[in-house]
C-alpha cells in the first residue's frame, strides 16, 4: 500500500497547511518540467488528494488502505475480509461463546486448498490438450480442431490466472487478520468440551500465549 504521508514527507498528525506546504515542495521537485518523472509527480498528486479529503484520510488512518492507491491484490483481499465480516455479523451466537477468528482462518484455509487443487487440475488439463495438439500431424487448410484446441488452452490459461489471483487475495486476507486475537469465555469452552489443556493445567492459554495461525503452503497440502 502506498503511504501518502511518506510520499509527502509529513507526520500523520500534520495539519492541512503542513500537508499543502509539503505538497508544493514535492510537486515542484517531481514535476517533469523540473526534471522529475511523471510517475513520481502522479504519486505526489494522489497522496495530496487523499490527505485533503477528510473521509479518505480517516479511512486510511483507520485501515491503512485507500481504494485509489491500494494494490489490486489488497483490494481483492479486503473484499474477502468483508465477506468474512458479513458472515460474522449474521452469526447469532453470543459474542465470547465461540472464536470467529478461528472460523475465518478455517474458511480462508479451505478456500486456498480448493483453489490450489483447482489450479493443479487446470494445469494438468492444459498439458493434456497441448499433447493432443502436438500429435495432430496431417491438418487441412482450415484447421478446425487445432483452432479449437488452442482456444481451449487459452481459456484454461485465463482460468489459471484467475485462480492465482484468488489464492493471492486469500493469502493477503490471512495476513490482514494475522495479528488479531479473540477472547473466548473459558466456561463456554469447557461446557462444549473444547478445553485445550487437561485438568492438571490451565483450561485455556492466555491470549498472548496462543500461537499465531500460519497460512498452510501448497507443499504442506500435498
Amino acid at each position: 500500500m502506498t503511504n501518502p504521508y511518506e510520499i509527502l514527507g509529513v507526520r500523520r498528525d500534520a495539519s492541512d497547511d503542513q500537508v499543502k506546504g509539503a505538497y508544493r515542495r514535492r510537486a515542484k521537485a517531481t514535476h517533469p518540467d523540473s526534471g522529475g518523472s511523471p510517475d513520481a509527480f502522479s504519486r505526489v498528486q494522489k497522496a495530496y488528494e487523499l490527505l485533503q479529503d477528510p473521509v479518505r484520510r480517516k479511512v486510511f488512518d483507520d485501515t491503512g488502505y485507500d481504494v485509489e492507491l491500494a494494490d489490486p491484490v489488497d483490494l481483492q483481499a479486503l473484499m474477502v475480509v468483508e465477506k468474512l465480516v458479513n458472515q460474522l455479523t449474521l452469526d447469532e451466537r453470543e459474542p465470547g461463546t465461540f472464536d470467529p477468528l478461528a472460523r475465518m482462518r478455517t474458511d480462508l484455509s479451505e478456500e486456498m486448498r480448493k483453489a490450489r487443487f483447482s489450479k493443479r487440475e487446470l494445469e494438468r488439463h492444459a498439458q493434456r490438450i497441448e499433447h493432443h495438439l502436438e500429435r495432430l500431424e496431417k491438418r487441412p487448410t482450415t484447421d478446425i480442431l487445432g483452432s479449437m484446441l488452442r482456444a481451449r488452452i487459452k481459456a484454461i490459461a485465463v482460468a489459471i490466472n484467475e485462480t492465482d489471483a484468488k489464492i493471492k487475495a486469500n493469502e493477503r486476507a490471512c495476513e490482514m487478520i494475522y495479528d488479531y486475537s479473540y477472547e473466548v469465555d473459558v466456561q463456554d469452552l469447557e461446557e462444549e468440551g473444547l478445553a485445550v489443556e487437561d485438568q492438571s493445567g490451565p483450561a485455556l492459554r492466555k491470549r498472548e500465549d496462543r500461537p499465531l495461525w500460519v497460512v498452510p503452503s501448497a507443499a504442506q497440502e500435498g
